[in-house]
């Protein structure tokens, strides 16, 4: 039976659009059936309408507070019936609304080997702090910033001729790689 799941993103959509053909190519029983942006001009949202998936856009900046946002968003995925949520650079911290509504579903994909550098800015500070690995975190969400559950980490090499866009661009291209691994893995052991 196929699992409905939507994916949360805010900006470019390269992790959406990877996530979208693993699951083409590999035959995942899963549909993204819908996309939820925050960003009304996010590149996301062409390539997600390119792939026929449904997109709502919420722009946080149009309610009173983050509850009245993410209410709409929980009746769009209950409307779409929706069980899993994967998010792919959404850079909103996820309220209560939507993390008491889906305890243990919502997944995260982080550009660094958590606990180390949380935060938006995960491939520069691992890259500023000089050290000599860093990585991909897959995590469940909770009330903080980036301290969920770990559910997988891969390590990226901070080679010794990188600058910060060469790190960047294996960082991302292992996010592609990691991200439906994972979610297979998940799908696997019956945790989506």
């Amino acid at each position: 039976m196929t699992k409905k799941i939507a994916v949360f993103a805010s900006g470019n959509g390269t992790n959406f659009t990877a996530l979208h053909q693993a699951i083409l190519d590999r035959q995942l029983p899963v549909k993204i059936d819908l996309l939820v942006c925050d960003q009304p001009d996010a590149p996301v949202i062409t390539k997600a309408r390119a792939r026929a998936v449904p997109v709502l856009i919420v722009d946080f900046h149009e309610y009173q507070n983050k509850a009245a946002a993410e209410s709409i968003i929980l009746t769009a995925l209950q409307a779409h019936r929706i069980e899993a949520v994967l998010l792919a650079g959404y850079m909103r911290i996820i309220g209560a609304t939507l993390l008491n509504a889906y305890p243990h579903k919502i997944i995260n994909l982080h550009p660094a080997l958590l606990p180390k550098f949380p935060g938006r800015h995960g491939i520069e500070d691992a890259f500023a702090a000089g050290v000599s690995e860093t990585g991909v975190t897959i995590h469940f969400i909770d009330a903080g910033i980036d301290t969920g559950q770990i559910i997988a980490q891969r390590r990226v090499p901070i080679l010794p001729d990188d600058d910060l866009a060469t790190l960047a661009t294996r960082i991302h291209a292992c996010e592609h790689q990691f991200y439906p691994d994972v979610l297979q893995s998940l799908i696997n052991k019956g945790a989506i």
